[in-house]
């Protein structure tokens, strides 16, 4: 992120590069500077005849250099942005000429996303010299929750740890999903909230009793009059719970019970980093591996295994979402 800032503040400082290559796994960031390239670096009435917007997958990478090399009309540039150009992998070397000694009265943006550049290349170099090679790397699950807190300090907001690590939970380490979900908030509630659990169970379509998160307390907690009232639910409405999703999560947590069983250190900090769980909800995971010793979980996980196969329809044809919630549910209390 700081180095987001670092660009866009260059940027309005006047210090606008030829070359902008943003790649790397994470679109989130490559979306937002991308956007405000597009937005900020021309005026309103430059955009219409010196601005040109590509999709990797129409064009070659001549084409973008052609376009590149024009000169701008009544305007001191010209801003030519590339969407998807990890379509163009196959023949990005190309631009390593025209990186060499780009035209200076263009701004080429170019959007390579979920690649990367290998670093040794020449094209490579030719870009870092000339312009700026901007990586954005995906966030480790424990990392998401400092993201939402920045980015919601920044619009002036605060969010609860539970609201926090909900949001994480459900969406997981995609920036672009989980922003559109703090928008809408910030549409509903005025500046200076804290978003809470009920804020977010209430308005992002989160079931208060029925969720992942309530399966997985009353899996740890044993509690099987719970886990199979949930279970049912789930097999009710199939499109908001997808047996795949509910599966690789149950089929997650005992991977995460292994690996707590495992630890000879067991400090709370060092809990949350190895096994990336929030520390909000570590209370849950020490009851859980009360209840289930190392053996029992390391038979749960194979057994897991097994039902994943299933709900992806192989070898399973006849076995409906009911069938396996039951079959998942027995393999862990039995």
């Amino acid at each position: 992120m700081d180095e987001v800032i670092k660009i866009v503040n260059d940027i309005k400082a006047g210090n606008i590069k030829p070359i902008y290559f943003l790649m790397g796994e994470e679109p989130y960031y490559i979306d937002k500077l991308s956007d405000y390239i597009e937005e900020n670096v021309l005026s309103e009435d430059e955009r219409g005849f010196n601005q040109t917007v590509m999709y990797g997958r129409d064009v070659t990478v001549d084409d973008i250099v052609s376009t590149a090399k024009r000169y701008p009309m009544m305007a001191e540039r010209q801003v030519v942005i590339v969407k998807e150009a990890q379509d163009l992998t196959k023949t990005i070397d190309k631009l390593e000429s025209y990186a060499e000694n780009p035209m200076l009265s263009t701004v080429l943006v170019l959007c390579y996303k979920y690649k990367t550049l290998d670093k040794r290349k020449k094209v490579t170099k030719n870009i870092a010299k000339s312009g700026v090679i901007f990586e954005s790397k995906k966030l480790y699950e424990n990392q998401v929750g400092d993201w939402i807190k920045r980015v919601l300090s920044g619009k002036k907001y605060t969010i609860e740890p539970k609201a926090s690590a909900m949001l994480v939970e459900f969406l997981g380490t995609d920036l672009s999903k989980i922003n559109n979900e703090l928008e809408k908030l910030q549409i509903i509630l005025p500046k200076g909230s804290m978003i809470t659990a009920k804020d977010i169970e209430e308005n992002i379509g989160f079931s208060k009793d029925f969720n992942v998160f309530e399966l997985r307390k009353a899996i740890g907690e044993r509690n099987q009059l719970k886990a199979y009232t949930i279970a049912e639910n789930f097999a009710n409405n199939p499109k908001e719970n997808p047996m795949v999703v509910t599966t690789s999560l149950v089929f997650g947590f005992f991977v995460q019970l292994l690996k707590y069983h495992g630890l000879k250190d067991k400090n709370p900090t060092n809990v949350s980093k190895v096994l990336g769980v929030n520390p909000f909800f570590l209370k849950e995971y020490d009851v859980a591996i009360r209840n289930y010793p190392m053996r029992k979980v390391s038979q749960i996980v194979a057994a897991l295994r097994d039902i994943d196969v299933k709900s992806k329809g192989v070898g399973a044809n006849a076995l409906s979402n009911a069938d396996l919630l039951k079959e998942m549910l027995y393999h862990i209390f039995n």
